[in-house]
């Protein structure tokens, strides 16, 4: 089973991965854990020049490409054999994010960004999208601070540093994508305590798992 969390920054992304992780595996799963930018050797290198703060010269179609790049490896590299090998595979990011990000907040094509992603995944859409929601003042404070305490803020601090409105052209995006697409995605406000959001989360997963 291929699960996938999206959201803007700071929805709290990687305390709900890290719950469900355990969770899934107290309960007998054999699970591996990923993310995008980054989930192979290639995409690590990716993901320096994707997050950097100094590539804020960066066109949005370049944007979109180095990502489709990092996504197909990723696919071929990590994500496919994983769910051949009867693995629950999560990615903390995946294409949702880019038909969103450069869709809906950078004003590409959202129709040609789906087309791109089926060639980069490869038919391996995911079985299950968490999409935490959060206002976007709440969530770039949160991020904000997170990196300055991980002291991140120069190697990946870019999407933090656009606007405001930005993220809530993305928040918005997600939220009309996740109407569109809600066989497999589950709206979660991410405005609760880690362990209420959890327990909605766990609740969906776990029903998604006795379905198949």
């Amino acid at each position: 089973m291929f699960i996938t969390f999206e959201g803007i920054e700071g929805t709290g992304k990687t305390t709900q991965i890290k719950l469900l992780t355990n969770f899934l595996k107290e309960s007998g799963h054999e699970v591996d854990v990923t993310l995008e930018p980054g989930g192979s050797r290639i995409g690590r290198e990716l993901r320096k020049i994707l997050l950097n703060m100094d590539s804020t010269d960066i066109t949005g179609e370049c944007e979109l490409f180095l990502y489709l790049a990092d996504r197909a490896q990723h696919v071929g590299q990590v994500i496919k054999p994983a769910v051949e090998a009867g693995k629950v595979i999560i990615s903390d990011r995946f294409a949702d994010s880019t038909i969103v990000y450069q869709g809906y907040g950078r004003g590409l094509d959202p129709k040609l960004l789906r087309e791109l992603n089926d060639v980069a995944v490869s038919g391996h859409w995911p079985d299950l999208t968490v999409l935490l929601d959060i206002d976007p003042e709440i969530g770039l404070k949160r991020a904000m601070t997170r990196n300055l305490q991980d002291n991140k803020m120069q190697e990946e601090g870019r999407f933090e540093a656009e606007s405001i409105d930005f993220h809530s052209r993305v928040r918005e995006g997600y939220l009309t994508w996740a109407a569109l697409n809600q066989e497999r995605f589950v709206v979660i406000n991410a405005d609760q305590t880690p362990d209420e959001i959890f327990t909605e989360i766990k609740e969906k997963v776990v029903e998604r798992l006795q379905s198949r």
